[in-house]
């Protein structure tokens, strides 16, 4: 009802509702996600894993015999040398769980899993070297609120900071830049602290390895690692000193976007873009270091990482699901450009004194504009406020596919996306009701796993069924984008989102997988951290596809035959339309 309500408003009363909405639930204690581990016995014992958002792409949820939750080093040692002794599977999780594929997953329901929930301490400032030393559970958000204590701050990070140091680290987790070293945090670690298995009883079945630039190689493995060779102890990082930001968002026309963002990135040192394609709109993200003593106290709190009303998320869904069962691609573009409105007016979150917005630019100290979440913020367990995708209340429910494309490439990319949307002009209001396409710059690392050349990632957020059966409106146009952006250009696939299809020979785009795979050999020779997933991953065994009925839909295959998408519902395996080599589902 209360969808209706806001459907049945102006444009501007309802963008001042939701305005209204999201500034007041900010005050308002919410609850965070639980432990994505649960266990049947008070000894933790016979457990079960998941993501934060209760669902893996396949549909499964994982087991494991035991959860075990190390408070420090020494019994994390312990923990490990025991697995090993017994030849039993490790895996490694983290407080929030936000990998969207199978990393946590151990091989079968006797391996075990070591959380790094409470490995969250931070172990050492120097504020000489500007170094952070901290436990790899600490959170981003511990770790900027810590440095900043100290006058220094982490200059490039996600913009979503409820990350683990060492889950951003294991899936290469980046915010946006073209400038320095670039935006992935691995690249600003020096020295790190891995916890191995060992096969020997000379080693007491574990190894601590301190690694740093001294041993390339497996320092080079280790900063993106999948978790495949270890646990990650401890991390230090490079800081810098404080500084301040000026924010500013510019709306623009998208005929341009192609010519435009390579220069965009290179000429801004925390540029990145949000793409609307249906409504042929782009907002650029002027953004910029000014002087420390410049005037402003501006706070980033973004929108949708704010904690939400469970009842306005279920009814967002309720109508998301009306729309998509009816095939209302009117109503799905008519929310797409409230929402859309709603987020420019609001500045996306951003206020000139952590309270209101009154302008821009905005300017702000670092720690208070890189990263945010507050959806997270508090101990309240009452469900009335919540992150938008948590999987306990009826909310959001998604898909993510996540590439990076070559910086020499990216021109045609976009403007494969713009000839689509000729085609299908309400192709992408899907997207847009998950605020469009982030573009965020990301440089050319050192890491084996890590980004091979400067690119631009892209970021495609959409609705996903609870019924694997269900097709989604212009399903086509979403998944003929996905397979241009990873085959056609070659994309590269973030580690810790996409859905299968996404790493099909992923492993052959790294031109350092065999310098990984031999440090993963040397690191954990009987393959106790491996699962058939990360194997698939890497090119050990065949095949991250999987070829059932309605498969294509899930995205967990590229189509080959009809029964791969859903025939009774008038959805056929069928040719792209731009891509001509792309396997679609299409309405007929």
């Amino acid at each position: 009802m209360f969808l209706l309500f806001l459907k049945g408003m102006s444009q501007k009363s309802f963008v001042s509702v939701l305005v209204l909405v999201f500034s007041y639930v900010v005050i308002v204690l919410s609850t965070p996600p639980e432990d994505p581990i649960k266990c049947s016995s008070s000894n933790n014992t016979t457990c079960t894993i998941t993501n934060s958002y209760g669902m893996f792409p396949d549909r499964t949820i994982c087991q494991a015999s035991q959860a075990l939750y190390p408070t420090n080093e020494k019994e994390l040692v312990s923990m490990v040398a025991s697995a090993s002794r017994a030849k039993t599977k490790i895996k490694v999780a983290t407080r929030y769980s936000h990998s969207i594929p199978k990393l946590v997953c151990p091989e079968d329901s006797n391996g075990i899993l070591i959380s790094t929930r409470y490995l969250n301490k931070v172990v050492k400032i120097d504020v000489v070297e500007k170094t952070i030393t901290v436990e790899s559970g600490v959170t981003l958000k511990d770790l900027i609120d810590e440095a900043s204590k100290n006058g220094l701050v982490l200059p490039y990070t996600p913009y979503w900071y409820g990350l683990t140091i060492g889950g951003l680290m294991g899936t290469g987790a980046h915010g946006s830049t073209l400038w320095n070293k670039g935006s992935a945090v691995h690249d600003y670690v020096v020295e790190l602290r891995i916890v191995r298995a060992s096969g020997s009883d000379e080693d007491g079945y574990a190894k601590v390895e301190i690694l740093n630039e001294n041993n390339d190689e497996d320092f080079n493995a280790a900063k993106v690692s999948l978790g495949v060779l270890g646990v990650i102890s401890q991390v230090t990082l490079k800081l810098e000193p404080m500084f301040k930001r000026s924010i500013t968002y510019l709306a623009k026309n998208d005929s341009d976007l192609g010519s435009e963002v390579v220069s965009f990135g290179h000429e801004h040192e925390f540029a990145d873009i949000t793409w609307y394609p249906s409504q042929m709109k782009t907002i650029y993200r002027f953004d910029a270091r000014v002087p420390l003593n410049t005037s402003g106290n501006g706070l980033y709190d973004f929108l949708p990482f704010r904690p939400t009303s469970s009842l306005l998320l279920a009814g967002i869904r309720t109508q998301e699901d009306r729309d998509e069962s009816t095939g209302d691609a009117d109503g799905k573009c008519g929310l797409a450009k409230l929402t859309t409105n709603a987020l420019i007016t609001s500045a996306y979150g951003l206020t000139n004194n952590g309270i209101i917005f009154t302008g821009y630019p905005v300017i702000g100290f670092q720690n208070r504009l890189q990263s945010s979440g507050s959806c997270l913020d508090s101990l309240h367990n009452a469900k009335i406020t919540v992150c938008a995708w948590d999987s306990r209340i009826k909310g959001e429910f998604f898909h993510q596919t996540t590439f990076r494309i070559s910086l020499s490439l990216v021109k045609s990319f976009i403007e494969d996306i713009q000839k689509l949307v000729e085609l299908e002009p309400k192709g992408l209001c899907g997207i847009e009701q998950y605020n469009g396409i982030l573009m965020r710059y990301v440089k050319a690392s050192s890491a084996y796993l890590g980004s091979q050349e400067d690119a631009v990632d892209f970021d495609f957020t959409y609705y996903r069924s609870k019924d694997p059966m269900m097709p989604r409106v212009y399903e086509d146009i979403i998944e003929e984008i996905e397979q241009i952006g990873i085959f056609k250009y070659g994309g590269l696939p973030h580690w810790g989102k996409n859905r299968n299809l996404a790493f099909e020979g992923v492993y052959k785009k790294y031109k350092n997988v065999g310098k990984f795979l031999k440090v993963k050999e040397k690191y954990d020779s009987q393959g106790l951290f491996s699962s058939t997933w990360t194997d698939k991953m890497l090119g050990i065994k065949e095949g991250v596809e999987i070829l059932k009925n309605g498969c294509g839909l899930e995205g967990l295959c590229v189509c080959s035959q009809d029964s791969h998408c859903n025939p009774s519902k008038g959805y056929f395996c069928r040719h792209g339309r731009v891509y001509k080599e792309a396997r679609v589902c299409s309405h007929v």
